[in-house]
């Protein structure tokens, strides 16, 4: 798995960078999301290493209607080097630099139930005054927690569920 995240990593920084001089870092990142989803079509997907597909019908294909010329060219280069099946990584990581960019940290947080807008919010908080920067945040339940929740805000993972708890004194037990 490290390997297409190792080749995705220069053509995500030359995007950004691409996207960002230019002004148009949203319309990239709608761009390349567009351009992941349609390579990670299975037809497609075969489609991608086919020998006949020339670098323009790439670009034809992966480009969203009202993409930017650079757009183009940065679709026609992955084809040239054999990369298009790259794209979804190369569309992760520019999101990440943009989101940094942006001084924003996208934090996922799973509950064992919906969580109020309020307790939503308070975490919200925190976790800004934590980092110093502004928070999204995606929310998502698992039964499985018992209670509580776990946060995941990029390197940091804050496990407040049940389940994590019980495994921590099973483990301190244990020893």
């Amino acid at each position: 798995m490290s390997q297409p995240l190792t080749l995705a990593r220069p053509y995500a920084r030359a995007a950004f960078a691409l996207a960002r001089d230019a002004g148009r870092a949203n319309e990239w990142s709608h761009a390349l999301a567009f351009a992941a989803r349609v390579s990670a079509d299975p037809q497609v997907h075969g489609l991608l290493g086919h020998p006949q597909l020339g670098e323009a019908d790439a670009a034809t294909l992966l480009s969203p209607e009202g993409a930017d010329e650079a757009f183009g060219r940065f679709i026609a280069l992955l084809a040239d080097n054999r990369r298009l099946t790259l794209l979804p990584e190369i569309a992760g990581m520019y999101e990440e630099l943009r989101a940094d960019a942006d001084r924003v940290v996208k934090a996922h947080v799973t509950a064992a139930s919906a969580l109020p807008a309020s307790e939503l919010e308070s975490i919200r908080a925190a976790l800004k005054r934590r980092f110093g920067r502004e928070v999204e945040i995606e929310t998502s339940v698992d039964d499985s927690l018992i209670g509580g929740a776990v946060i995941d805000a990029g390197d940091v993972v804050i496990d407040g569920s049940l389940k994590g708890k019980l495994a921590r004194l099973q483990s301190m037990l244990t020893q």
